[in-house]
């Protein structure tokens, strides 16, 4: 039997300072991260050791380490959808998806760059704010353990050489 629907949100604030060169999008924050209060908590994620490896830096673990990496590196991270119905962690599953307001905070932070964390997030971006924000989204390979398909070393060579360009110290 399939999981209900569940309506959920808002989701998290975005992690940025006055300014960001590139900002991540992931698409709406799993149950784990949702229960922990902060993106990519799921312990399986590869999200926080993927950018660790990309900016030369020891893998985070608290949030305050998790929140230093984004800003130390002059990014921004953020989720393209502030509530929706979802089952489980499904972002296939998603319903009724009110978006957040991304384009306004590209404005706002004067972002150069957009990333998405998959698949999901790309086409809530193009739908709902890429017009706005003038900039076309690089998708990426999702980091999330449901994308097996990409192997660590895979995901570190396409993230590296895309998102590598917007990094304060490579």
């Amino acid at each position: 039997m399939k999981a209900a629907y569940t309506p959920v949100g808002p989701g998290f604030a975005p992690v940025c300072g006055t300014h960001a060169k590139a900002l991540i999008l992931g698409s709406f924050p799993s149950p784990k991260s949702r229960e922990q209060g902060f993106y990519y908590g799921h312990p399986q994620n590869r999200f926080w050791r993927l950018l660790a490896f990309i900016t030369n830096a020891p893998e985070p673990k608290t949030i305050a380490e998790k929140t230093a990496l984004i800003l130390q590196n002059d990014l921004a991270l953020w989720d393209t959808v502030q509530s929706c119905e979802i089952r489980g962690a499904s972002d296939a599953s998603m319903r009724h998806v009110q978006p957040n307001d991304v384009a306004a905070l590209v404005r706002r932070l004067g972002v150069q760059a957009v990333f998405c964390n998959g698949a999901a997030s790309g086409r809530v971006y193009a739908k709902y704010a890429q017009a706005a924000a003038g900039i076309p989204a690089v998708v990426l390979p999702s980091t999330s353990p449901a994308n097996a398909a990409w192997s660590m070393e895979r995901l570190q060579q396409a993230w590296g050489s895309e998102l590598g360009k917007y990094i304060n110290n490579v």
